[in-house]
């Protein structure tokens, strides 16, 4: 058992009871407090009332699916949402994503492995509560302002609605000004630990950040592509 979980609690959405079951089981057994929900709305209720430390989130759901409550969820809370599809298409992997989700697993999926990734995002979401109470560490690119410990981001001093993911990726990429890393790299460095997922997650983000930050999606300035291997920062 992991001492330092021991008061999580994770909200399990999934329909499927013999798949609810056998996670809350395997939680239970890591120190974890478990509460469960077999539709989308009750998912939803539950987690705008109990904030959990991290909602594992069924995409096919009755009475309102998985991309719905990851969307409601989204609008007021930062809570880690770890998304299960039975999927492999890439679709459902990118609304997630797009809607706020922090990472995704596709069943059949090993219990080690995803109980990897319930700790790495409970332990990021930990970490950003930390920073925002350290001192502001503003730094400044073109019309970008970057606090790297307050996780904000303003651009021509409008502040940015970044996911910790996005802002992950952007503090990552900038202190490491013009260095170009492979998808695979930034996905061990930022999402933290050995990612069995797609390298298209970081697409999909590098494409949402772009839509953020810069004037012309199409045309970036600050995070930019290197063919044939991956992405760097570049200062304008």
């Amino acid at each position: 058992m992991d001492t330092d979980i021991i008061a999580k609690r994770v909200l399990i959405i999934e329909d499927e009871t013999s798949i609810s079951d056998i996670i809350k089981f395997n939680l239970i057994k890591e120190g974890y407090q478990v509460d469960t929900a077999y539709d989308g709305q009750e998912g939803l209720r539950k987690a705008l009332e109990s904030n959990p430390d991290l909602i594992l989130l069924d995409v096919m759901l009755p009475l309102m699916d998985g991309f719905q409550v990851c969307k409601k969820v989204r609008e007021t809370s930062n809570t880690p949402i770890l998304m299960l599809t039975a999927k492999e298409e890439e679709v459902d992997k990118v609304l997630g994503l797009e809607l706020g989700a922090d990472d995704y697993i596709t069943k059949p999926f090993g219990m080690r492995e995803l109980i990897a990734r319930i700790k790495a995002n409970i332990r990021r979401s930990d970490f950003m509560e930390d920073k925002l109470n350290a001192p502001a560490d503003v730094q400044t690119f073109g019309n970008l302002e970057i606090d790297m410990n307050r996780y904000e981001v303003r651009k021509n001093g409008t502040a940015l609605d970044l996911t910790l993911r996005e802002f992950e990726l952007l503090k990552y990429l900038a202190e490491h000004e013009d260095k170009v890393f492979s998808r695979e790299q930034l996905l061990e460095e930022v999402w933290g630990y050995e990612y069995y997922g797609d390298i298209r997650t970081v697409d999909v983000t590098v494409r949402r950040l772009r839509e953020k930050l810069e004037d012309d999606p199409g045309e970036p300035r600050y995070i930019m592509t290197k063919r044939g291997i991956g992405y760097h920062f570049r200062r304008p």
